[in-house]
């Protein structure tokens, strides 16, 4: 029997993802210029970018944990073939072709600037707030195992002599893993294992909950104020102009720290840190911050943060890296935070 239907109109009206998917195609036209650069001029016919990027964007939004399992997905998935303006008949990707594309797709700069234009949409439609932030930071395990953390001097490529190492001393200063240098062994508190990671920090705006910005840090007791001033510093650069002569950050006590307090300060941004009284060194808060109205609001609105956080972890796939090194996991984390703020920005214009 032959069936005329079109893949347009098996998605809903009010679906979501009609929403996602009109925000993403406006966004990708404005990259057009930074997509030209990632085209071969020569060998076989490539991937366009623009269908390489909506690929990352929706299995981070339908929690697809490998590109295999998307490939799969798109021989019988019409919502995915429409999202990727893919027809009944076109051949899906090849997982091994598609992952060596998606390499080229796959780095610092693309992703924050696909971040940055999603973050100018929702501004340009009043959805985000050019006053008040929040930021914090959360620990993303490390594609390596525990075995692959040996001696710095060690060069052997055998693991399974390190499977037990009960009643050995490792420290970050003597070992480092074999599958992925750059990650390093850091505990969430008192009492936790200690795990291969690394510290994935967001600046969010109060309004709606949007995420402005992301910075990966190498895993560390510093890497949480590190990655808040390299953001806040990126925020009055790009907006020096719009923004207002005084901006607030939200944060919680492991940043009521004197100099992270004056460096905020210095950059002319009101520090609303939680007030750390548990230990001798003292809160470096003061009446200037706490007298006003606007220190208990951001109190309240940083908590939006830990959403964003359950969302990646549970939804986005950013419990543990699937990529090993630094700039690769920091590419990917932005590339999950864009989702997060499509997924966002969607359900705000269908609410409103």
């Amino acid at each position: 029997m032959l069936a005329l239907v079109s893949i347009e109109s098996l998605v809903p009206e009010r679906h979501p993802i009609r929403a996602v998917k009109r925000v993403t195609d406006e966004v990708l036209k404005d990259l057009s210029p930074l997509f030209d650069a990632l085209y071969a001029d020569v060998g076989r016919p490539s991937i366009p970018p623009e269908r390489l990027l909506k690929a990352v964007v929706l299995m981070a939004l339908f929690s697809v944990r490998s590109e295999r399992m998307l490939c799969e997905q798109l021989r019988y998935n019409m919502l995915f073939r429409w999202f990727l303006d893919m027809d009944l008949i076109e051949v899906p990707f090849d997982a091994t072709g598609f992952t060596h594309n998606r390499d080229r797709l796959l780095n610092q700069e693309v992703a924050r600037e696909f971040l940055q234009r999603i973050v100018a949409y929702a501004k340009a439609q009043d959805l985000a707030s050019n006053e008040h932030f929040s930021v914090d930071g959360t620990l993303i395990e490390a594609w390596a195992s525990m075995k692959s953390f040996r001696p710095k001097d060690d060069d052997s490529n055998d693991n399974n002599g390190f499977g037990d190492f009960k009643g050995t001393k490792r420290s970050n200063d003597t070992h480092e893993s074999k599958t992925d240098p750059e990650a390093k062994l850091l505990r969430k508190g008192r009492g936790r294992e200690s795990k291969l990671c690394y510290v994935g920090n967001v600046l969010m705006e109060n309004r709606n909950g949007l995420i402005i910005d992301t910075e990966l840090e190498t895993a560390s007791g510093f890497a949480e104020r590190t990655g808040a001033l390299a953001m806040l510093r990126r925020l009055r650069q790009r907006a020096a102009a719009a923004m207002p002569r005084r901006v607030t950050v939200g944060c919680d006590k492991a940043y009521d720290v004197r100099d992270f307090i004056r460096q905020c300060r210095g950059l002319r941004v009101t520090p609303h840190v939680a007030r750390n009284i548990t230990t001798r060194r003292g809160s470096g808060i003061d009446g200037r911050s706490t007298r006003h109205a606007g220190y208990s609001a951001s109190q309240r609105c940083r908590m939006l943060i830990e959403k964003i956080f359950g969302w990646g972890k549970t939804v986005g796939g950013m419990r543990r890296s699937r990529f090993r090194g630094r700039a690769r996991t920091d590419a990917a984390f932005t590339f999950q935070a864009a989702a997060y703020d499509l997924m966002r920005i969607a359900r705000l214009e269908l609410a409103g």
